[in-house]
């Protein structure tokens, strides 16, 4: 193979095994599958435990860019461009708690310089090592930062020329990274996208889903799909049912022991409106999403509120169906916009309940969707998103990649 051509992938590196239903992982996921959909050689670089990292072949060549597992695929709905390459951490790599047992450690001093270094045309990571590890082998980068961290950003490394674009979801988290030496002219602030086949319109599995969710003779059905954190409003969500009995509220996802807990909340608190799914596959996110009457946005008040990643409100819109969302920070700016069908403030299950039956009453339910919704929502493409932070990157790094 000839040298020019080794120097071609866009890179991303996610330091955690994947899959998982962590908004992190859905977020870096989505990410990579977006430009690899532009039509750009696009790698999804992760850690690899277990059975596998021991693998003789696999510790001979760290590094094989392959079509994602099946189980990946189905996990975050990729398509067909998108290629992966897990890098082998067998034992005692992070069983033994030291910086010289660390995958962060391995992937950055060993993996990356003499096994991925030839084939990286632009990294793009979550993680400041891997940041200092590319400026150090003079390769170009990409950084996404979500939350507020107590940290100073190294100058020698932030104005480094090779250092192209940070990139956050949440203007304070923006205001926060300028605060700690991130030159504001390399920051830019983008939101979070939809994945593809939550545009595509799939009324027989919804019919499904609302058969087989609509109990007891409901027939107005409310989700939420997200984390089952309770800064994210799910005892709300839990007390808003309460005061609906009429109507069959459902949640997707959250870790097993999150949905037993929350199941067990609604138990003591005689809830029998609420059904608590799991995590939901996004090949299978997509129909129940447009089953929904009503999509639920739920929201604390707290640090959490000003930085959180709307990351669920674009699978949202792209259902087409109307949503009741608490008045947080990081949604101000949809305020405007017929992104929301109502608005409340947080911490307040009565107007959450109040509103989400007013939206039933004043959006009958449409199979095809919210025209309006639909076509706001396209702009919020994972595809428009990675084109848009190429559009930072100095051309001779990202032509090259065509």
């Amino acid at each position: 193979m000839k040298t020019h051509n080794l120097q071609k992938n866009y890179n991303f590196f996610f330091l955690e095994e994947l899959p998982q239903p962590t908004a992190s992982s859905v977020q870096a996921a989505n990410a990579a599958n977006g430009a690899a959909n532009l039509g750009y050689p696009t790698i999804l670089i992760y850690p690899q435990q277990g059975w596998q990292a021991i693998n003789p072949v696999n510790l001979l060549h760290p590094f094989r860019p392959q079509k994602p597992p099946e189980n990946l695929i189905r996990y975050y709905n990729f398509q067909d461009k998108l290629q992966v390459a897990r890098l082998p951490m067998p034992w005692p790599i992070d069983y033994f708690k030291s910086k010289f047992t660390n995958s962060n450690t391995i992937a950055t001093k060993y993996y990356f310089p003499f096994y991925i270094r030839a084939t990286t045309k632009i990294v793009h990571a979550w993680n400041w090592n891997f940041i200092k590890a590319a400026i150090k082998y003079r390769i170009p980068e990409i950084y996404e930062h979500h939350h507020h961290e107590d940290k100073q950003f190294e100058p020698e490394i932030v104005n480094h020329p090779l250092f192209q674009v940070a990139v956050t979801v949440a203007d304070t988290v923006r205001q926060s990274m300028i605060q700690h030496g991130m030159p504001p002219e390399k920051l830019i602030k983008i939101h979070n996208g939809f994945n593809r086949l939550f545009m595509q319109r799939q009324p027989e599995k919804a019919a499904e889903w609302r058969q087989k969710l609509l109990q007891n003779q409901r027939s107005q059905l409310v989700v939420y799909a997200g984390a089952l954190k309770k800064f994210k409003g799910v005892d709300i969500l839990i007390d808003a049912a309460q005061q609906m009995p009429n109507v069959q509220f459902v949640c997707a996802g959250g870790e097993p022991k999150e949905v037993e807990y929350y199941r067990k909340l609604a138990q003591s608190q005689q809830v029998d409106n609420i059904t608590f799914l799991g995590y939901v596959l996004h090949h299978e996110l997509a129909s129940l999403l447009q089953a929904a009457d009503v999509l639920a946005h739920p929201h604390c008040s707290g640090t959490a509120s000003t930085f959180t990643s709307p990351l669920k409100l674009f699978d949202y819109l792209a259902s087409g169906n109307p949503i009741v969302a608490t008045e947080i920070i990081s949604l101000e700016e949809f305020k405007n916009t017929p992104a929301i069908a109502a608005w409340c403030e947080p911490d307040n299950p009565h107007q959450f309940a109040a509103a989400l039956q007013k939206v039933l009453e004043t959006y009958p339910k449409k199979i095809e969707g919210y025209l309006q919704t639909i076509e706001f929502v396209q702009q919020f493409s994972w595809e428009n998103r990675a084109a848009k932070i190429l559009s930072y990157v100095d051309e001779p790094f990202h032509q090259q990649l065509n």
